[in-house]
């Protein structure tokens, strides 16, 4: 046995005399200390042994837990600990982690198959991009800080995510990123600066000794390039040899590694040509197409982070008439808080005092301010306007809509459409085809008695590189779903963008999606002495005094003082305005208390008739519905004029639902439907071969749109709707659907472009490198320039919401007015 020795578990260098050897039949399983040596058992007594088969880093050296480690993971068990990070989900709890001290894929397989062996866990799954890891679990069969110390134990680390931990982490990579960008494009410049005066004979009389000096010059620039900016490139290799799944860091890695090696023995013993300008551009180029990939994630990691930043850590707490600044974990449901002008909302809430608008962009993608007023809900990352607000908390921490939209977009980032993962399966195939080719290139040049043989094999490895055709998907899905985001429209699934775009026909219900879904005052019809400004007020003062939802309708408008107010529940109001006695209601109730039947209005199935009577006489009719949403008949149009037939299914009565659909022009309409009958309906279609989009906002809808194509939520509904939902429609506006369906159109024609690019590129390529017409230098120049068309017509997808991105997420303390009509709407 040498005198030193590796750990087996985490590769650390241990002297043979203090080595601790459990079994002498294993005489390679040494360990350095007995964490590591239970960390083994652990995985061995698991069946998990492959882990040490598919790592491509050593394993972490685990630490042993000191009771302060354990005390502040006990702690995580406490509800108020849990708010921020952790939220009910099925009957289950779900917590966002943080994890430390991974290193490859097969630190990942480990841990996921290592808790998933622990009672009580439902799910547990680990994004390699960010290192974030969702944990679902039953609190009845497991304490979560159970869980966390299983994950210490194997010598990782586990916490709570947050987001400025994540931006930090999104910081390290992005700074490497640009560190290794910038030693590739040093090198380059300078190999080049060497290399270019001799390949076009800018030099004349050049003795051997000077292009020896020239030579170990360039293997001096080109070694930091190879051992520091291509160091992933071969760690990723060797990982993907392992798992024996082939991805294009594997040719990558061959042709930079062969190009080294082979250009520092011919400097070395003597001989032909060398390649170290073409090994650094090689290597600038991709680190140069890694990095724009790496500033993207750093990106969509600062969106996330900006929307969590909408929801402030401190909050003013009223409490026994007095205030006082707490922190935003520690409000409770019930707790009244109050919100100065240009600050931000920590909590979701209900009004109780004061007047004014509320900007909210972070939640809906709509720029204008809505006037609010007590009673109103209103949710956390909304900015208040120009007046105090006093609101009562009804969600906190991870409970608030804000964060539920952070978890949703966190799941469609995970997910991987179909389109993608065919990408990945041809890049897999093309890659394992060309490590074939490539030796067959050099064997038969050789064979041939060239000279240049391994010039062309080079050469081939590196132009057949299937950037281009990794990029082409990932790229147009990323950009296509971070500008529907902006806009207002938040897609909830993977499959969603590349389905939408198949879409011909779109279901709606009525209320709450092509209407407003609250009653509105569509009408005042004076029918006395009374002008329509006096009936209104007079009909206020009665209204102030009911909690009936109609009451809403004349909130908010100048109102009469009226006394000695009854309230005949079902039918109407009655008081003392001027000493004279004034009644409001429905019609069977007006005539009833005057002394004349109110007059007929016209049956055109309109909302609610409403009357008000002064003095034993008629004044006022209000007519009050529930008002069409201002964009709907646009989008409606829009829609068909892109050859998609619209429906409208809805469970009111048939004259109203007709009515609607007249004014809308939509192509049919049917009332009265039951969710069995909706249903029924949408599969009769998909009979038909039909693609369907079903929109709507209550649990009625949820059967149809479980048999829709894809299935939108209205930023209104309730929230088992949005959780089951393709997609939510955040701000209300349907404008926005004739918007996501031609993003998804645009996506998969791009997607189209770039994998026809990509491919034509790689197929034109290989030949041409194998027949020996292209250079090493100009084979890394040709697959970069592949690579970076791919990634600039994905980005062409981002241009549409260019009038919107200025909008969608102003600054606290920016505020505007929006008109309000008198009904308060």
């Amino acid at each position: 046995m040498a005198d030193t020795l590796s750990c087996f578990h985490c590769s650390e260098p241990v002297r043979s005399a203090g080595a601790i050897l459990p079994d002498p039949a294993y005489p390679e399983r040494v360990f350095c200390c007995h964490g590591c040596r239970s960390v083994f058992e652990t995985i061995h007594q698991e069946g998990l042994d492959g882990f040490y088969d598919f790592r491509s880093a050593p394993a972490a050296t685990p630490r042993s837990l000191s009771e302060s480690d354990l005390g502040r993971l006990r702690e995580l068990d406490h509800p108020a600990a849990q708010e921020s990070f952790v939220a009910p989900v099925r009957g289950a709890m779900e917590a966002q982690l943080l994890i430390g001290g991974i290193t490859c894929a097969a630190c990942i397989w480990l841990l996921e198959n290592h808790l998933a062996r622990h009672p009580g866990v439902e799910s547990f799954s680990i994004n390699h991009t960010t290192q974030r890891a969702r944990l679902v679990w039953s609190p009845e069969s497991a304490r979560l800080s159970d869980l966390l110390i299983a994950i210490h134990e194997l010598g990782y680390t586990a916490s709570p995510y947050h987001a400025d931990e994540a931006e930090q982490a999104l910081k390290v990579e992005n700074r490497s990123a640009i560190i290794r960008l910038l030693v590739a494009g040093i090198g380059t410049m300078q190999s080049m600066m060497l290399a270019v005066p001799l390949y076009f004979d800018m030099i004349s009389d050049v003795t051997p000794e000077f292009i020896q000096l020239f030579r170990w010059f360039s293997l001096l620039v080109a070694t930091p390039v190879v051992a520091y900016s291509a160091r992933p490139f071969f760690t990723n290799a060797i990982r993907d040899l392992k798992a024996r799944h082939f991805t294009m860091d594997v040719p990558v890695a061959t042709a930079i590694g062969l190009a080294y090696i082979a250009s520092a023995w011919v400097t070395v013993s003597g001989g032909g040509e060398v390649y170290f300008e073409s090994v650094c551009m090689f290597t600038f180029f991709l680190a140069l197409g890694r990095y724009i990939e790496t500033r993207a994630r750093y990106r969509a990691g600062l969106t996330g982070k900006a929307l969590g930043n909408y929801q402030p850590r401190i909050a003013t707490l009223i409490r026994d008439g007095e205030s006082d600044v707490v922190p935003a974990h520690q409000l409770q449901t019930g707790d009244r808080i109050r919100v100065k002008p240009g600050e931000t909302l920590a909590v979701d809430g209900v009004i109780v005092h004061g007047h004014s608008t509320l900007n909210q962009a972070a939640l809906t993608g709509e720029y204008l301010p809505e006037s609010h007023q007590p009673g109103d809900e209103v949710f956390a990352g909304s900015i208040n306007g120009e007046n105090p607000l006093e609101i009562e908390v009804s969600r906190t921490g991870s409970q608030t809509r804000l964060s539920g939209i952070l978890r949703i977009l966190d799941r469609v980032q995970s997910d991987k459409p179909r389109v993608a993962r065919m990408a990945d399966r041809i890049a897999a195939v093309f890659v394992s085809r060309v490590l074939v080719i490539a030796p067959l290139v050099w064997l038969g040049w050789w064979l041939a008695g060239s000279d240049h043989a391994f010039d062309i094999t080079l050469s081939v490895l590196v132009v057949t590189c299937p950037c281009a055709l990794s990029l082409a998907t990932p790229t147009a899905l990323t950009s296509a779903t971070l500008t529907l985001r902006k806009l207002g429209f938040l897609p909830t699934r993977g499959h969603t963008l590349e389905s939408l775009g198949e879409i011909d026909t779109i279901v709606f219900d009525k209320t709450g999606t092509l209407t407003e879904g609250r009653l509105h005052l569509l009408d005042t019809k004076p029918l006395g002495g009374l002008s329509s400004g006096q009936a209104l007020a007079v009909a206020a003062g009665l209204e102030r005094h009911s909690e009936h939802p109609i009451s809403r309708v004349f909130a908010g408008m100048a109102a009469e003082a009226v006394s000695d107010v009854h309230n005949h529940l079902g039918e109407g109001l009655t008081g003392q305005w001027q000493g004279r006695p004034v009644a409001i209601g429905h019609r069977a109730f007006i005539a009833a208390h005057t002394k004349a039947t109110p007059p007929p209005v016209p049956e055109d199935g309109a909302g609610i008739d409403l009357w008000l009577s002064v003095d034993g006489q008629v004044e006022a009719c209000f007519l009050i519905d529930d008002r069409i949403r201002d964009d709907a008949r646009e989008a409606i149009q829009t829609l068909q004029s892109r050859g998609i037939a619209t429906i409208m299914l809805s469970g009111d009565r048939s004259g109203h639902v007709d009515r609607v659909a007249r004014e809308l022009g939509i192509d049919r309409a049917i009332g009265g439907a039951s969710p069995e009958t909706k249903l029924s309906y949408l599969q009769g279609l998909a009979d038909e071969n039909r693609k369907i989009m079903m929109v709507g906002d209550g649990l009625n809808d949820l059967p149809s749109m479980a048999g829709a194509t894809v299935s939108v939520a209205m930023g209104s509904a309730t929230d088992l709707t949005q959780y089951r939902a393709d997609a939510i429609l955040l701000s209300g506006r349907l404008s926005l659907l004739t918007r996501a369906i031609d993003a998804s159109r645009a996506t998969r024609r791009i997607i189209r472009q770039n994998m026809l690019w990509a491919l034509g590129y790689n197929l034109l390529a290989l030949p041409l490198a194998a027949a020996g017409l292209v250079p090493p230098w100009l084979a890394a120049i040709g697959m970069s320039l592949s690579s970076l068309v791919v990634v600039l017509n994905a980005l062409r997808l981002s241009r549409d919401a260019g009038e919107k991105d200025a909008t969608s997420f102003p600054e606290p303390g920016e505020r505007g007015q929006h008109k309000m009509s008198v009904t308060g709407g």
